[in-house]
């Protein structure tokens, strides 16, 4: 029988431990209607790979579709706001379906190819090396704010031609721009101030793209090219760009801090981390993927059902809500022998960190990249990594999974 399930998904239980709150639904509704926030709560691992490989039957056309009220409720104030935001979400390539998806997204798929994305590591070994001799002079750093954040936006706003002076106003506002996930009834506000001034600082670097030949180092000028083929409007470009600012960055900092936290909360695998021989790559790479599935930087995908469509003896109608969470099915014994164990051994690992078919994350290969060079780095040069701290406070996101500090000693 199943047992009365709490449906507030913004609760200090469901965010703090995510893992038990959909570990719990996962094991007695894991097709589950969340009543307060009226969409499907999908946790197994099986069903979700099976609806992103099934994307006609599950549209990401979300903003355009869902024509009710947000959740959770926002001021009745704010109506005008969550227009705006809609109609902006509405232009990302990654909120729509085939065709219009495919050809959008081929714009800039060849750039994040695995052979282009490695001629960029010597460029992150290099920033990472100089943050942690940065580091080393103060004997501690928060990871989160001294390495795992500035890392990836360097990284990224280096790949899009971006002053570097400017990268510390590209972080506030795509701070405000996580503000998406969030319950706050006043989460509008911030958020639509993050879009506005994003538009008004990517228009004229995009003015100054399209009016210039195609720089294939350039990911903004890449970008920018999908104007002239008729593939993307400037509006398009403009969206996409703040998408792939947001998206290039904010997913690598969850990456290389949770996996920081789960190396420093599991000394037997830091040491084997340690002990590795680094001039093979496999011990990195495998550490990287465990990493991933353990602790992902992304909890749930939203979705809106395109037709009625039968799953676990449930009835999904069209246009009913889906939310399926991708740090539960990466916890699901049915897939993965002891799901709650982090092993950095564990090989082959099938996780959905980066979801699945053909909404597979573009920057997948990047984010893998510069996390295997931070824990590489980590592990090569410190003895000893402490916390300074055992309590860990996180955003209060239903899609990302963000420690707000991780301080540490170094030794």
């Amino acid at each position: 029988m199943v047992t009365a399930i709490s449906d507030e998904m913004f609760s200090g239980e469901a965010i703090t431990d995510p893992y038990s709150y959909y570990g719990r639904i996962r094991d007695e509704d894991p097709v589950h209607w969340n009543e307060k926030y009226e969409l499907w709560v999908i946790t197994r691992h099986d069903d979700l790979v099976w609806m992103t490989r099934h994307h006609e039957l599950f549209s990401s056309e979300f903003w355009s579709r869902d024509k009710r009220s947000p959740y959770p409720a926002i001021d009745e104030s704010d109506l005008g706001l969550y227009q705006f935001m809609r109609e902006f979400f509405m232009k990302w390539f990654i909120q729509q379906d085939r065709p219009v998806h495919t050809d959008q997204r081929k714009v800039v798929h060849k750039w994040f190819n695995p052979a282009s994305m490695e001629t960029w590591r010597p460029m992150v070994q290099r920033v990472v090396k100089d943050m942690l001799d940065e580091a080393d002079q103060n004997g501690r750093m928060d990871v989160m704010k001294d390495f795992a954040t500035p890392l990836p936006l360097f990284v990224i706003a280096q790949m899009m031609g971006m002053p570097f002076e400017d990268r510390k106003f590209i972080r506030s506002m795509a701070e405000k721009l996580l503000f998406i996930g969030r319950g706050e009834a006043d989460r509008m506000q911030p958020l639509t101030d993050g879009i506005k001034e994003l538009m008004e600082y990517l228009s004229p670097l995009v003015a100054q793209k399209v009016d210039l030949p195609v720089d294939e180092n350039d990911l903004l000028s890449v970008l920018a090219s999908g104007e002239k083929t008729g593939a993307l409007t400037r509006d398009e470009v403009i969206a996409d760009a703040i998408l792939l600012l947001l998206a290039g960055h904010e997913t690598t900092i969850n990456l290389i801090c949770n996996g920081t936290l789960a190396f420093m909360q599991h000394p037997d695998q830091w040491k084997l981390l340690k002990e590795a021989p680094f001039q093979d790559p496999d011990t990195v790479v495998r550490a990287t993927e465990e990493c991933l599935r353990y602790d992902p930087p992304v909890k749930s995908i939203q979705r809106i059902a395109s037709e009625d469509v039968e799953m676990g003896g449930k009835l999904l109608k069209e246009g009913d809500r889906i939310r399926w969470f991708m740090s539960s099915a990466n916890r699901d014994p049915a897939r993965h022998e002891n799901p709650d164990t982090f092993d950095i051994s564990r090989w082959p690992n099938t996780h959905v960190a980066f979801g699945s078919g053909i909404h597979h994350c573009l920057g997948a290969t990047l984010a893998r990249m510069e996390a295997q060079e931070a824990f590489k780095a980590l592990a090569e040069r410190y003895d000893s990594i402490s916390l300074e701290t055992d309590e860990f406070e996180y955003q209060p996101s239903v899609t990302f999974r963000s420690l707000k500090s991780l301080p540490v000693s170094l030794k």
